[in-house]
């Protein structure tokens, strides 16, 4: 009996002293970074995780085409190393249908209308901003627009210090109708949709709030809060709840008739630290989604197998310390 108490003892000691270590090795979000340091998301394209993006995407005939055809638009970010964050994208400037994925530009309005005491955050209204971000509900999508009015929304994504919407660049993020079958539409200068995204802006957007810029490191930490722990299991996060069960993902998506769309930011242990955000116009979108977050996996997989080789071959060339004797 004693041996088995001393058993239990050890494991769950040896269990606690994993959790610390864990604790240790994943920071938490937003990340403690100078903001001095942050560089715009565009200054960190990468070479080597765009030939890699671009060689697992091509090879998949159906997903060649619809690149090709500019119905698949793909951004990514590697987060793992906060001081060498890594950009990569296909057809990310191209404006999209997004459904309910620029639900994200709500919930930036709400804040900056919080933090300029411009609406009061009341819990009626956080849950509100909750049951539109994890449910992706449309009548409480429709009651905070209702709140923070559609022309603010259009300037907080035009404001300089957000520049989420410039149609001079492309687009970006819009949401020009409240979600409902009725209602005045606006839609966006480029194309003309009414709830739509660019792959990079929604990179961008996940960006700042890693980065603890959206508005202000604190609002950057509530806005993460509502995005976490998504209440809708399909798409991305069904295929990550079955690979990497572990980890803490924050997510919005959209869906209408064939145009499918899912934005996630992935937090877990080792190399699985990155935003990853897929715009697909196809009849198998949701199929598509699933397949696609497994392989980009492999590429970030791949990508950090190449840098800890670099800074294993580096390291050999680093002349040791000299000791001389006295």
């Amino acid at each position: 009996m004693k041996q088995i108490l001393t058993f239990i003892m050890i494991f769950f000691l040896a269990a606690t002293l994993e959790g610390k270590e864990l604790v240790k090795t994943i920071p938490s979000l937003p990340l403690n970074v100078n903001p001095e340091t942050i560089r715009p998301l565009s200054e960190l394209a990468d070479k080597v995780l765009q030939q890699h993006l671009e060689d697992i995407l091509f090879s998949n005939p159906s997903w060649r085409q619809l690149i090709r055809a500019k119905k698949m638009t793909i951004g990514l970010v590697d987060l793992t190393d906060p001081s060498n964050i890594l950009f990569a994208m296909v057809n990310g400037d191209e404006m999209m249908y997004a459904a309910s994925l620029p639900k994200l530009a709500i919930l930036l309005t709400a804040f900056h209308c919080f933090e300029n005491k411009i609406i009061e955050q009341t819990p009626e209204v956080m849950k509100d901003l909750n049951l539109m971000i994890r449910k992706s509900n449309n009548q409480a999508a429709s009651r905070m627009i209702e709140r923070v009015t559609m022309e603010r929304i259009h300037e907080v994504l035009t404001l300089k210090c957000y520049d989420f919407y410039d149609e001079t660049r492309g687009g970006g993020i819009w949401v020009g109708k409240e979600y409902a079958k009725t209602g005045k539409r606006m839609p966006e200068a480029v194309k003309g949709l009414s709830h739509a995204a660019t792959a990079s802006q929604v990179c961008r957007f996940y960006y700042q709030l890693a980065m603890g810029k959206l508005i202000s490191r604190e609002r950057s930490r509530e806005m993460l809060e509502i995005l976490i722990n998504p209440g809708i299991e399909h798409k991305f996060v069904k295929a990550l709840h079955q690979i990497v069960p572990q980890a803490d993902i924050f997510r919005k998506s959209g869906t209408w008739k064939t145009w499918h769309s899912d934005s996630v930011m992935v937090w877990g242990p080792e190399w699985r630290r990155y935003i990853a955000v897929a715009l697909i116009n196809n009849k198998n979108g949701e199929t598509i989604l699933r397949k696609l977050i497994m392989e980009l996996e492999i590429v970030l997989k791949q990508n950090a197998a190449i840098i800890k080789k670099k800074q294993k071959h580096l390291a050999a060339f680093v002349e040791p310390e000299k000791c001389f004797e006295i």
